[in-house]
């Protein structure tokens, strides 16, 4: 089992206590499988999934390398965030310690009001619209899911419109109109994205590798 506080490589940006303090902190451990998450820094926001939680923090798997970050902030399916410094990373792996001493039990049950949904991505990309015809519109993505995105924009769209979504760093996607707002509609995908590929694409979009 991953050792969530194993110092196998220290992240650029990191807080990193003795190796000995960590060696020494033994804490019951859980192991919780395809857990999923996000991490959230000043960089952006990014897909991870926890495989493992101690008392001391959380070991998690990764689809990218993680932007340098003294701090960063875990927030799982059911709203809650934790606080947490990162301790290493090696490959698709990453440790982080909790910041603040967290409810092991709460993150395990993952207790919610309402049903899981998708996580939804906050940030901030500039792309294109392509509507029936080949007229395009500059966009703005706001928000992303495996299912779909909300865009702001200044041109009008039907309900049920389809339209094709692209980004640098964003396949050209198929879409239909889901809604509509004054300076906004929400896109729902043709072809849902996998948790790994979503993840990544989500990285270039915000880190432009």
């Amino acid at each position: 089992m991953h050792n969530a506080l194993h110092q196998d490589e220290a992240l650029p940006g990191a807080v990193i206590a003795g190796g000995g303090d960590i060696e020494q902190r033994e804490a019951t451990r859980y192991t919780l499988l395809i857990r999923a998450a996000k991490l959230l820094c000043d960089a952006g926001e990014f897909l991870c999934v926890i495989r493992d939680v101690s008392e001391s923090g959380i070991s998690v798997r990764t689809f990218h390398r993680l932007p340098p970050a003294a701090r960063m902030v875990v927030e799982l399916q059911n709203g809650d965030r934790h606080e947490m410094e990162p301790i290493w990373q090696k490959d698709d792996r990453a440790g982080f310690r909790f910041v603040h001493q967290a409810d092991i039990d709460r993150i395990i049950v993952s207790p919610s009001r309402y049903a899981k949904r998708a996580i939804r991505l906050n940030l901030s990309a500039p792309a294109v619209i392509e509507k029936a015809g080949g007229r395009r519109e500059d966009v703005e993505i706001v928000d992303l899911s495996q299912q779909g995105a909300k865009i702001a924009c200044d041109c009008r769209f039907a309900l049920d419109e389809r339209v094709k979504l692209s980004a640098a760093g964003l396949p050209e996607t198929n879409a239909k109109v889901r809604w509509r707002k004054d300076g906004g509609c929400g896109l729902i995908f043709e072809d849902t994205y996998q948790y790994g590929d979503f993840a990544r694409i989500a990285a270039d979009l915000q880190l432009g590798e």
